[in-house]
C-alpha cells in the first residue's frame, strides 16, 4: 500500500545523501523570512530540481523556520499523464522517496471523497511528478503527513470547498504548478508577470488556460484564498533560464505566500 517513487533519479537524486545535501543547499541558499510566518498556504513550482529548486526553496526554508511546525500539507496539483476530471486522492498509505516514506492522511481523503468533491483513484497518481516532487522537501522540513490531490477540469468553487473540508491548523496547503511553458525568454516574464499579478490579486478568472499547468488547481486555491480574505505575497519569480536553461524555450516558475 506504499506508492513507490515514479521520478527519482530525474526530476531529484535518488541518492538519499545527495538528495539530502541538495535540499540543505537550497533551503540555505534561500532568503531567510523576515520574521517568522505561519502562512495558510503557499504556490510553489514542481520541474526538476535543477531547475526550479531554488524557486521551490523560497517556499520551503519558510517552512522550515515557521513560528508554528506544520504536521501536515495538503498538495493539489495537475494530472500531466491521465486525464482527470474533478480532483483525485490516493488510496495508499504511504509515498515512498529516498528520504523515507511520508503517510498519507487516509482519513481526510475519504472525508472529501464521501461529500463527493473528489474520488478516490491512484491511477493519475501512478506516474505524476508534480505532486511527487513536493514530498522529500516536505519531509525535509518535517512535516510526515500529507494530503495529495490532483485537479483537472471543473469548477474552481469545487475545489474551494475541498479546501475548506480539510484545511485548519497545522496544516499548509500547498498549490504545486509552473506557469508559462516553452516561450522565448522575454515572452515568458510577460505573460509570468501577468500570472504573478492575478495570483497577487487573488483572481483566479484571469488564470489563462496557457498561463499554468496547474492551472486549475491554482485557480481553486485562488477562490479559497478570496474567501478567507487572505492575501498573497510573491517571494520569488522566475525561469529555467534563472537556472542554466535555453533563453529561446523557458518555463516559468513562482513561489507566493498566502496569509492572514
Amino acid at each position: 500500500m506504499t506508492r513507490p517513487a515514479a521520478v527519482a533519479g530525474t526530476f531529484y537524486p535518488a541518492d538519499r545523501d545527495e538528495l539530502a545535501t541538495l535540499i540543505d543547499t537550497l533551503l540555505d541558499g534561500a532568503p531567510a523570512p523576515a520574521s517568522a510566518t505561519t502562512a495558510a498556504a503557499y504556490v510553489v513550482p514542481h520541474a526538476g530540481y535543477r531547475w526550479s529548486g531554488p524557486t521551490a526553496a523560497h517556499v520551503y526554508r519558510e517552512l522550515r523556520d515557521r513560528a508554528e511546525p506544520c504536521d501536515r500539507a495538503v498538495v493539489l496539483g495537475p494530472a500531466h499523464h491521465v486525464p482527470l476530471r474533478g480532483a483525485a486522492v490516493p488510496t495508499t498509505t504511504a509515498w515512498a522517496s529516498p528520504l523515507g516514506p511520508i503517510d498519507i492522511d487516509l482519513e481526510a481523503a475519504q472525508l472529501i471523497v464521501d461529500r463527493g468533491l473528489a474520488v478516490a483513484d491512484d491511477g493519475p497518481h501512478a506516474p505524476e511528478h508534480s505532486i511527487e516532487v513536493q514530498v522529500p522537501l516536505l519531509l525535509a522540513v518535517h512535516i510526515r503527513k500529507m494530503l495529495p490531490i490532483l485537479v483537472g477540469p471543473g469548477d474552481p468553487a469545487a475545489t474551494a470547498a475541498l479546501l475548506d473540508a480539510v484545511a485548519g491548523s497545522g496544516t499548509v496547503v500547498l498549490c504545486s504548478t509552473d506557469l508559462s511553458h516553452y516561450l522565448d525568454e522575454a515572452q515568458a516574464r510577460r505573460r509570468d508577470a501577468a500570472t504573478a499579478a492575478a495570483i497577487g490579486d487573488l483572481a483566479p478568472g484571469r488564470i489563462g488556460d496557457s498561463d499554468a499547468c496547474g492551472r486549475h488547481a491554482l485557480r481553486g486555491l485562488l477562490t479559497w484564498a478570496r474567501h478567507r480574505a487572505l492575501w498573497a505575497e510573491r517571494l520569488a519569480l522566475a525561469t529555467s533560464a534563472d537556472t542554466g536553461g535555453p533563453k529561446d524555450r523557458v518555463v516559468g516558475y513562482p513561489a507566493f505566500r498566502m496569509s492572514l
